[in-house]
């Protein structure tokens, strides 16, 4: 089979993180190599005419797609497989509408709230004040919607705000919240100074704007999950997706009072105390068990809902009460040995290789590609 290993153009003045598709082009051709299939690297821009003609020229059997970004912009990795289908070449990993969805943050929140899964209560910027979806209604009645799909003045928490003794609509804002980026992933921008408290929504709007401003990125605000944090990777296999052993972030080294989470610098600057500190770990009492085949069971219905290929990874915090929150959906994650993805598949007896002849056979799959 012969493969091109795609991925975004980088340059040695980029940020580790967008340095890191070189480190995984790497690792796949190591394992392609052991598998004995003969392979080409090719590195792409969002000029997709170029890329257009150097796919028309060479034919691969498969592309192994590893693009991450183009321009600088998560946001626009799905415009490679969207090219690939037109082109009716197979290739690895989550299909355009999947990898749309998914490098959309809001869209992934609404898209899980209306399938009854759970995630953490959100507030955007004006005017999208509408995304948040209501849960589903246990009794099966049918909230007000507006024309958008929202309740009209919706809360934080996707629901409609209650009333007061004067019928006034009251929204409640209870805990922190976290500012992320609304498409970026690889916790970008993502540091303490991004929880924030506040007590209206309208006292988001100016957060919101200054972190959009000093990131050059859209940003929306979270509810912060304070509890234990989890990353459960989904590998296709002959029969159906498999989930591999879960791992938990270790933040037992934390001095009190500081954020349990994985910002960027646990993430990618080396040296720094939130790198060293915060390791996964993958063994488990006994008394673990029924929350971890919970998650195993949310990480498969995000597949389904979805739509996922290949392989991925949901991230998840679990509050004091033990309830799941599904914070992302990574579709082709990080490949790079030391990821978490790497990890999942050595603690589940898995090869490197192997993994990667997995992901491949689901790309030429009839119905893959």
């Amino acid at each position: 089979m012969r493969v091109t290993i795609l991925h975004n153009a980088v340059s040695p003045d980029d940020s580790p993180s967008d340095r890191d598709v070189l480190v995984q082009a790497e690792a796949v051709v190591g394992a392609l190599d052991r598998l004995g299939h003969p392979w080409e690297r090719l590195s792409c821009t969002l000029d997709l005419e170029v890329l257009h003609r150097q796919l028309s020229a060479r034919r691969p059997d498969v592309i192994f797609n590893l693009v991450e970004s183009l321009a600088g912009q998560d946001a626009l990795a799905h415009l490679v497989p969207a090219l690939l289908e037109v082109l009716r070449i197979p290739y690895t990993g989550c299909p355009t509408e999947a990898l749309f969805l998914t490098n959309n943050k809001l869209l992934t929140k609404r898209l899980l709230r209306q399938a009854g899964l759970p995630t953490p209560d959100w507030v955007t910027q004006e005017p999208e004040v509408h995304v948040a979806q209501p849960p589903p209604a246990v009794d099966g009645s049918q909230q007000t919607r507006d024309s958008r799909g929202g309740c009209p003045t919706a809360d934080s928490r996707g629901g409609c705000p209650t009333a007061d003794s004067r019928g006034r609509l009251s929204p409640i804002f209870d805990g922190p919240y976290v500012v992320k980026t609304v498409s970026e992933h690889a916790s970008f921008g993502l540091e303490e100074d991004c929880i924030v408290r506040v007590e209206s929504r309208a006292a988001f709007q100016p957060i919101l704007q200054g972190h959009s401003v000093r990131l050059g990125r859209a940003c929306y605000a979270e509810q912060y999950i304070d509890g234990r944090e989890f990353n459960v990777s989904v590998l296709a296999g002959p029969s159906g997706p498999e989930v591999l052993p879960p791992a938990e972030i270790d933040f037992s080294a934390f001095p009190p009072g500081k954020p349990r989470m994985v910002g960027y610098r646990a993430k990618w600057e080396e040296g720094s105390f939130e790198f060293d500190h915060t390791p996964p770990r993958f063994d488990f009492p006994p008394s673990d068990r029924p929350l971890l085949d919970r998650l195993g069971g949310l990480a498969l219905r995000c597949w389904q809902v979805f739509g996922l290929r290949g392989y991925a990874r949901v991230d998840f915090r679990v509050d004091e009460a033990g309830e799941p929150w599904i914070l992302e959906i990574n579709a082709n994650p990080c490949l790079s040995p030391d990821a978490g993805f790497y990890a999942a598949l050595q603690r589940g007896s898995l090869c490197f290789e192997e993994g990667i002849a997995r992901i491949l056979q689901d790309a030429i799959l009839p119905n893959g590609g």
